[in-house]
């Protein structure tokens, strides 16, 4: 088994209640875990009292980040997937596998004893459920492994737990990692990585690993080279007609700014690209019936020029859950057979890093003509009041850039499988 001087020295020291990695991605932070640490602290508690737990984002992160790999290293004989009642088969013990972004998803194990937990991507969670988490570790012997990428200064885990471990004594064991601590990266992938990054607060986060806020231009690399993006059709470098698994419109319904937009992206086969092929903008008031029918034609316009729409997903509130039912009956009576689904909206921070990685790695594209969404690209900004969030005091076109997340943030997880798989 060869291990970083970072991990050995992980498995030297993390005997302590709780045993965080916290750092750059890529780093060897997971692997280790899987490796080494989840089967150690499985095996050493078998036959004691209380649950084994692996709490995630999701039940897909869990399985796309810890199962999987774990899969890959020891066999399906021994890893099991998450069944209806969450749970999965682990060395022939049953661990639970539990979503952490809302607290209701962990709920079913309150007042429960935990043995071991283990999390991932711990700076994504709620609060509240971390706080649940820690009431059920009652046992003598009761620890929590975890790894996370650090976010912003302000954030709950380092301002309320991690800052608070000298203060108060707490039981905690931290290692931090930079990019630079993975011995067995090539050269050519970090600087890759290093240059995809350059210029954004994720250089600081998932290179160097830094709690680090959010200032200034949001995507720069779009704003600082444009024309590296922006195209004029949907071609290959060989002028051949871009092939789209997946052709997907977003919408968000205009409330208080009477404004509503449209964009339809197209993503490629194994989510490799994503393509903004076409934009539609309503200013102004107007009634339901006219925004149903300037849908329809923005779908017409997209099935001439590309082929089947095979998605759509619209912004939902008390608003958007009218306007979407609406709309798809308005759709059913016209004859056209695709149903606008409630959009998938995470946290913004998240829709944001996946464009920034897009753009990093040479996979995000946009027509010259969706003129909006290249101008909301360009000048969108920070909040400098609220961490990890878009300004949006109406000076920048937000309305575009969540329509355009709304049609691709659904497939989240399979595009950053593909994005953490390499090149």
């Amino acid at each position: 088994m060869i291990l970083s001087d970072k991990q050995k020295e992980f498995i030297r020291e993390a005997h302590h209640r709780f045993n965080l990695k916290v750092g750059a991605r890529r780093c060897g932070k997971t692997y280790l875990d899987n490796l080494y640490m989840i089967p150690k602290r499985i095996f050493e508690r078998k036959g004691k009292d209380g649950l084994y737990c692996i709490f995630g984002v999701s039940k897909g992160t869990i399985e796309r980040n810890v199962l999987q790999p774990l899969r890959q290293l020891y066999g399906k004989d021994l890893i099991g997937t998450i069944n209806s009642n969450n749970i999965a088969k682990i060395f022939d013990e049953e661990v639970y596998c539990l979503g952490c972004e809302k607290t209701n998803q962990v709920s079913k194990i309150q007042g429960t004893s935990i043995k071991y937990a283990y999390g991932d991507e711990v700076a994504k969670w709620n609060q509240e459920v971390f706080i649940m988490i820690q009431a059920s570790l009652d046992k003598p012997y009761s620890c929590f492994d975890g790894a996370l990428n650090p976010e912003n200064q302000s954030h709950w885990l380092k301002k309320d737990f991690l800052d608070q471990v000298e203060e108060k004594g707490l039981d905690v064991y931290v290692q931090h990692y930079t990019i630079f601590d993975n011995p067995f990266l090539s050269k050519e992938f970090v600087d890759n990585l290093c240059k995809e990054y350059e210029g954004t607060v994720y250089y600081d986060r998932l290179i160097l690993g830094l709690w680090k806020n959010a200032e200034g231009i949001i995507y720069r690399q779009f704003a600082d080279n444009p024309s590296l993006y922006i195209r004029d059709e949907a071609k290959d470098e060989h002028g051949n007609n871009i092939n789209f698994m997946i052709i997907s419109i977003g919408i968000d319904y205009g409330a208080n700014q009477s404004s509503t937009r449209f964009i339809c992206n197209g993503i490629t086969p194994y989510f490799k690209q994503v393509w903004a092929l076409d934009e539609m903008k309503m200013e102004g008031i107007y009634s339901p019936d006219i925004l149903y029918e300037k849908f329809k034609d923005f779908y017409n316009r997209i099935k001439q020029k590309y082929g089947k729409v095979t998605h759509a997903y619209g912004d939902y509130g008390a608003l958007g859950e009218i306007l979407t039912f609406g709309l798809n009956r308005h759709l059913q009576q016209s004859g056209i057979p695709l149903l606008v689904q409630d959009c998938v909206k995470g946290r913004i921070v998240d829709r944001i890093e996946l464009d920034c990685q897009l753009f990093g790695q040479g996979k995000r594209f946009i027509l010259r003509k969706c003129s909006g969404l290249i101008e909301a690209y360009s000048e969108a900004l920070w909040n400098d009041k609220v961490q990890d969030e878009r300004l949006d005091d109406g000076t920048t076109d937000i309305d575009s850039l969540d329509a355009n997340e709304y049609s691709y943030f659904s497939f989240y997880d399979k595009f950053m499988t593909n994005i953490k798989g390499g090149y």
